[in-house]
């Protein structure tokens, strides 16, 4: 029944049929995450840096309704250019944007679940959601958070995307069960940052030590995925002093425009972009290459 509605890139299928690495990729983040064309440029760039690291990539959307995992260049071309008229799909949207025929771009929480039905289990991305700051009122949480919990998927991220309340979406995945990984580091990485005032779960130094513990964690059925935490390259790293202070402007303009739920990220990123001079954009691209880099090394010794 669900290749009724599930298309995989044959190159993807191939792979998968072989035993060999394959890492699924997210579609917001050439939607919503940045203007075109630069946000095509990206998608293939992120592509090739999965290739150049041993693994396939497998770029996960929805097209008129159909469940891509894999997409084509033209495909990804098409949905740079239809940008965020996309819908910005997640696990509760993925039924309607099916029936409907439409478009989604996938976020964290929907990309796996459509990594989990092909059976891949690598995925990179840029900064997983979360908690949202005020979240005590509001009650803004991220079903990144609950698919973690439940999806065997690993996600290589910069860590929890500085927007957010940190402290509040560590004890989220704690409660989980959510192992949250340092590659490198034992200080969370803060997305733009390479540091914040938290700890990881675990400080991992190789690709092959993480391979091992996913495998273990899944062999024993201990359902549910892992963050891997890889911190922003220190070339391309923002000062925390500056990116906090526009981040809380930021968060003070959204309110102000009543700004809610899946349309809060998109802005908030969207403005601290204006408000850094495009720096953060660049910050953006290059960790998001360096999490697909390291989510193919992973994949590589996990298949193995």
């Amino acid at each position: 029944m669900l290749n009724t509605y599930l298309d995989i890139h044959p190159e993807v299928q191939q792979a998968l049929a072989e035993g060999k690495p394959v890492v699924a990729l997210e579609s917001t983040i050439i939607s919503h995450g940045m203007p075109y064309p630069e946000n095509v440029e990206t998608a293939f760039r992120v592509e090739q840096a999965v290739r150049d690291n041993g693994a396939i990539p497998a770029t996960i959307a929805i097209l008129k309704g159909r469940l891509k995992v894999g997409l084509s260049k033209d495909e990804i071309t098409y949905l740079g250019q239809q940008g965020q008229s996309a819908v910005k799909t997640s696990r509760r949207d993925i039924p309607f944007i099916v029936a409907s025929k439409a478009d989604g771009a996938t976020t964290v929480a929907s990309t796996m679940i459509l990594a989990d039905m092909a059976g891949i289990r690598v995925f990179a991305t840029g900064g997983i959601g979360g908690v949202h700051r005020g979240a005590d009122t509001s009650f803004d949480i991220s079903a990144d958070l609950e698919e973690l919990a439940e999806t065997n998927v690993a996600v290589v991220c910069a860590g929890i995307k500085s927007i957010l309340d940190l402290g509040l979406t560590l004890e989220y995945l704690e409660t989980k069960g959510v192992p949250v990984i340092g590659y490198g580091t034992e200080m969370l990485p803060a997305f733009y940052t390479r540091e914040s005032q938290f700890s990881v779960d675990y400080r991992i130094d190789s690709p092959e030590q993480i391979a091992a513990a996913l495998k273990a964690k899944w062999d024993m059925q201990l359902k549910g995925g892992a963050v891997i935490a890889n911190p922003v390259p220190i070339e391309h790293a923002l000062k925390s002093e500056e990116i906090d202070g526009v981040i809380e402007a930021a968060i003070t303009e959204m309110d102000d425009k009543g700004i809610k739920g899946k349309d809060s990220t998109p802005f908030l990123l969207a403005k601290v972009a204006e408000k850094t001079a495009g720096n953060s954009l660049k910050s953006n691209i290059a960790l998001v290459l360096n999490n697909a880099a390291l989510a193919a090394r992973i994949a590589v010794s996990y298949s193995g």
